[in-house]
């Protein structure tokens, strides 16, 4: 399959987060993620002035559910998210109302395996109860922590081979990922490349990055859409 690359606009503002996103789908971006700081920063409403910007482009709501799953999925798909996000430490009743919501509203859901005390179990935790993507992630807290410490920080590409062979739904990585990395990651059998922090946003500011950001994009799409990622099947 076609690798498929997602950009993390992990912004407070909507109006930033719609110009970052002009500019990525201009570079090659195939997915746009309402990242968890626009969500607090603009609800419902950041999801609703992204689909009316871009009413053909999948949009993920990363709200990171630990509770009312059903609830939460149902108002973000009818604001207009394709996907939503549910937390691997959530009650497994939370993560079954947020797959049945998905299958009732047209919406599908991507089960976040952060900080479960063992990723690979947690991946296959998630897929059991039924959900259609598992994000291997490394926290932002966690990765700050532990660097700052003077130890080597954790990277999501540290077990990813085992999470991908322990699961059939598609697999991301997520936590703090170079370019190189990020690019590297179809070759781990995850089709589903995320580019948020520190590549994309600052990840001190919560700002669009300094630079030629549009050229970055573009260079990556183009490295990361010229892989395939072999179809899994059971």
């Amino acid at each position: 399959m076609r690798p498929i690359v997602q950009i993390s606009l992990d912004l407070t503002d909507i109006r930033e987060a719609i110009a970052t996103a002009h500019l990525a789908i201009r570079a090659g971006v195939d997915w746009l993620e309402a990242g968890t700081p626009l969500i607090l920063a603009e609800g419902l409403h950041g999801v609703r002035a992204l689909r009316a910007e871009f009413p053909g482009v999948p949009i993920v709501a990363d709200l990171k559910t630990m509770d009312g799953g059903y609830l939460e999925a149902e108002m973000m798909a009818k604001a207009g998210a394709t996907h939503v996000v549910v937390m691997v430490q959530a009650h497994p009743e939370t993560i079954k109302c947020v797959v049945k919501a998905g299958r009732d509203f047209g919406c599908q859901v991507m089960g976040d395996n952060m900080i479960y005390p063992d990723l690979v179990e947690g991946a296959k935790r998630l897929e059991e109860l039924g959900c259609d993507y598992v994000i291997h992630h490394i926290g932002y807290d966690e990765r700050r922590g532990i660097a700052a410490s003077g130890q080597r920080m954790p990277s999501p590409l540290d077990r990813l081979r085992e999470v991908v062979a322990a699961v059939q739904v598609p697999v991301q990585a997520v936590g703090g990922l170079s370019i190189e990395q990020a690019i590297a990651c179809p070759s781990y059998g995850a089709p589903l490349v995320v580019l948020g922090a520190p590549l994309t946003i600052d990840a001190d500011a919560f700002k669009t990055a300094d630079g030629d950001l549009e050229s970055s994009l573009r260079m990556i799409c183009e490295a990361v859409h010229a892989q395939d990622v072999p179809l899994r099947r059971n």
